[in-house]
């Protein structure tokens, strides 16, 4: 009988997982659904491309994954029951509500969107860019702006600095100002910030520091020490939610909602559960949290992959540690931010600014898409055993470390 992998999430993390994992186990003994609500793989690191009008190259996953032997599945994941092993579904393109689809190891993948921390109107009157449907709205909205009109950004991080300086470059007829809780880009280093700011300069773009903001109206946006700025349009990028389901399960999840696993991804709970991506609460360098983005998903899920194909085959189990080498920041088509950091991400005084940046950046956007339908290649193995249903906790995590 073969065994039943089902990967929830067809995004970077869990399509990289289910690619990796046709590619090590043989395929008489192993069936791998991969499940996701839309049929096209998102270059979720290119939002803010498309949301300034820019086309991006369509990816269909069944031509990504033609001929690899995993089973693309397009559904709505509804729930998790992860003591009786299922995942209940609404089919997109088929049987509709309530499918039943049974496992014998769930790669969870389901990611995150955006979060507006509660903040007053933001979800009324804020874009967001964590997905494909927020950014063509913001997309429609932009086109619609007249000259003059300010659009600002909430959110000082990476993903705030690239909406912001994208849509200043597309829109040079817009005041685009940036609203961020702390200094601009105090995270990098002396160079990183220099450039950052000349970046800024250059486009025109106002940035507003130490401006947490405490409310979004359709035409301004507060901040807490009770200013206003205008506001045509407010986009939100101050950090991601994660999905909601795993919440709702039996698994060990924390207090944000990310399952929590081990060194080898396997829940801490459920070691017939494994969590890659946003999804899940991974310890990198220095006994600290991975951060949510596809430079953690991706290395995630290949230790995911690596580890159940290692169980079912009787192989060596990974360890391989994770860390990070370096933050590419796009600013705009043509500037870009390379800063070099420690293995915990902290920035060292090492940095790549220009164009040579931007073209970094570009091919680390091409080659993430690419791995994506073209894992390594590997010899497949065959299944040797079937994992132990039974492990305890403490079972688990002897393994995990050995």
């Amino acid at each position: 009988m073969q065994h039943r992998i089902v990967v929830l999430g067809a995004g970077y993390a869990g399509a990289i997982a289910a690619g990796r994992l046709a590619k090590r186990l043989h395929r008489e003994d192993v069936a791998i659904t991969l499940v996701n609500a839309e049929p096209d793989f998102v270059e979720r690191v290119r939002m803010h491309q498309l949301a300034t009008g820019q086309e991006l190259r369509p990816r269909p996953l069944s031509e990504m994954f033609a001929g690899t032997g995993v089973e693309l599945r397009l559904a709505k994941v509804t729930a998790v029951d992860a003591d009786r092993r299922t995942v209940t579904l609404h089919d997109t393109h088929g049987t509709g509500a309530g499918t039943e689809l049974a496992y014998d190891t769930l790669v969870y993948a389901l990611g995150s969107g955006w979060h507006d921390q509660g903040v007053p109107g933001t979800a009324e009157h804020a874009h967001e860019i964590a997905g494909r449907p927020g950014a063509l709205r913001l997309r429609e909205r932009l086109a619609g702006l007249a000259a003059g009109q300010p659009v600002v950004v909430v959110g000082g991080g990476l993903t705030g600095l690239e909406a912001a300086t994208e849509i200043a470059e597309a829109r040079p007829d817009l005041d685009v100002a940036l609203a961020a809780r702390g200094a601009l880009g105090d995270w990098l280093s002396p160079k990183g910030r220099r450039h950052l700011r000349k970046v800024f300069g250059r486009l025109g773009i106002t940035a507003h520091e130490h401006a947490a903001v405490t409310a979004v109206e359709a035409d301004r946006v507060t901040t807490a020490e009770g200013g206003a700025i205008p506001a045509a349009v407010t986009v939100w990028t101050t950090g991601f939610a994660v999905h909601p389901i795993a919440r709702a399960t039996t698994l060990e999840v924390t207090d944000a909602g990310q399952i929590v696993v081990d060194g080898t991804m396997r829940s801490v709970s459920h070691p017939d559960v494994y969590a890659v991506g946003d999804a899940a609460l991974a310890m990198g360098p220095g006994d600290k949290p991975l951060r949510m983005s596809c430079a953690s998903g991706t290395p995630m899920a290949w230790q995911a992959a690596d580890a159940i194909a290692a169980r079912l085959t009787g192989g060596k189990l990974p360890n391989v540690p994770l860390r990070y080498f370096n933050q590419c920041i796009s600013l705009g088509r043509k500037e870009g931010l390379i800063q070099y950091v420690t293995a915990d991400d902290r920035a060292v005084r090492a940095a790549l600014t220009g164009r040579t940046a931007a073209l970094y950046k570009e091919l680390v956007c091409k080659g993430a898409a690419w791995a994506v339908a073209n894992p390594l290649p590997a010899r497949r193995r065959r299944v040797v055993r079937q994992p132990l249903e039974t492990v305890t906790t403490a079972e688990a995590s002897a393994e995990a470390t050995a």
